[in-house]
């Protein structure tokens, strides 16, 4: 099977898109199967290879991490009918992936899709609301002739069918347990970042509105004094909010920047807790990283979070932006440690289970189901 890819972000983007579609990209060339991808250049970076084929770009002010690209229609079609792609998979429903959808109509390759940001959930945080009419009728159209939608999460999946969406198929993510493990002691995170509380709390994503990180100060204001002395909070992550929140937080909150690899694994295993309000996952790629690394999650009861997180057994799910129930999970579990760990042992096991490679296998059978339709439609 030769694959081809079209997508608006893309490694070396650190978003959930670009950090699956890269470990997919990695699995496809390790099975030797072929494949192109199509993105934009970002973050200044020029990162052309044989596979790989970028076009100029700027930043959607949506979510930054996705790009609007311009895309070299005739280069894009040249190299299309040069690798002659069994199909086409469009990850994003910008530039690039219209340019994706435009050539598998016009060369008549079959075409499936991915669905991994709920966009209308983003509006009120901006507020767009008003927008929202417009953007599901441009989703619906966009998303029409693709012959399978492949959406992270059941939750994710409803939310879909309520808008009249009907061809969708699971395509949940996984986690590399080889590097993610709670192999971590706290005391080597807590002398970098110079902790000297007995508890470490903390999140990791992009500082942003629709992440709800304007909660975490509230949150932390909200515990028992006898739980605020003696915790502390480590922010991981950059974004447009990181300024203000930094202004607001209380001493004893950390912002630690971007981190990845070894160092990000050093932090969610040295933490005693992982608080993750966002109630706009479509997934939720830091959950479950996690919880492979021993670390229980307090999340938000909405979108895939609560499909990752088993309530009162692997973390605990609050009401969305309820800061109390936040506050009081914390509580409960800071003051349980034989629960706080059996969560954590819990959690471990359940991410086990959550392999890449098994993962990339049923998205490559629910490909070849989709050129079976073809095959069949031309029978027909």
């Amino acid at each position: 099977m030769k694959i081809a890819i079209f997508t608006d972000t893309f490694a070396p983007d650190v978003n959930g898109v670009a950090r699956t579609l890269k470990r997919f990209t990695a699995y496809l060339e390790k099975n030797n199967i072929e494949y192109r991808v199509f993105a934009p250049v970002s973050s200044g970076e020029d990162l052309f290879s044989s596979h790989v084929h970028r076009f100029a770009s700027l930043p959607f002010f949506l979510y930054p991490e996705c790009r609007i690209a311009l895309p070299n229609m005739i280069s894009v079609k040249a190299e299309l009918q040069k690798f002659q792609p069994d199909i086409i998979h469009v990850a994003t429903p910008f530039n690039i992936g219209l340019c994706g959808l435009h050539y598998a109509k016009k060369l008549n390759i079959p075409v499936v899709g991915s669905y991994h940001t709920d966009f209308d959930k983003y509006l009120e945080y901006y507020d767009l609301q008003f927008l929202t009419k417009f953007l599901w009728t441009y989703m619906r159209w966009f998303h029409r002739p693709l012959r399978k939608i492949f959406v992270p999460s059941i939750d994710t999946q409803e939310h879909l069918k309520k808008h009249g969406f009907t061809n969708t198929a699971i395509w949940p993510r996984g986690v590399d347990c080889n590097l993610f493990d709670p192999g971590t002691t706290s005391s080597s995170i807590k002398e970098k970042f110079q902790i000297k509380e007995k508890y470490l709390i903390s999140f990791v994503g992009r500082l942003a509105p629709e992440k709800d990180v304007a909660l975490l100060p509230a949150i932390e204001a909200a515990l028992p004094q006898h739980i605020r002395e003696h915790t502390h909070w480590l922010i991981v992550g950059d974004g447009p909010l990181k300024q203000d929140l930094m202004k607001q937080a209380p001493s004893n909150m950390t912002f630690g920047g971007f981190r990845s690899g070894s160092e990000l694994t050093e932090i969610y295993a040295a933490s005693d807790l992982f608080v993750f309000p966002s109630a706009t996952e479509t997934f939720g790629n830091v959950v479950l990283e996690s919880l492979a690394c021993g670390t229980p999650v307090i999340g938000a009861d909405a979108g895939g979070v609560r499909t990752i997180i088993e309530n009162g057994v692997t973390g605990i799910l609050c009401p969305e932006k309820n800061i109390e129930a936040f506050a009081g999970a914390i509580a409960s579990l800071l003051h349980d440690s034989s629960l706080r760990k059996g969560m954590g042992l819990a959690g471990r096991q359940y991410a086990l289970l959550q392999s890449w490679d098994a993962i990339f296998e049923r998205l490559l059978s629910e490909y070849h189901l989709a050129l079976q339709v073809e095959e069949l439609q031309e029978l027909a």
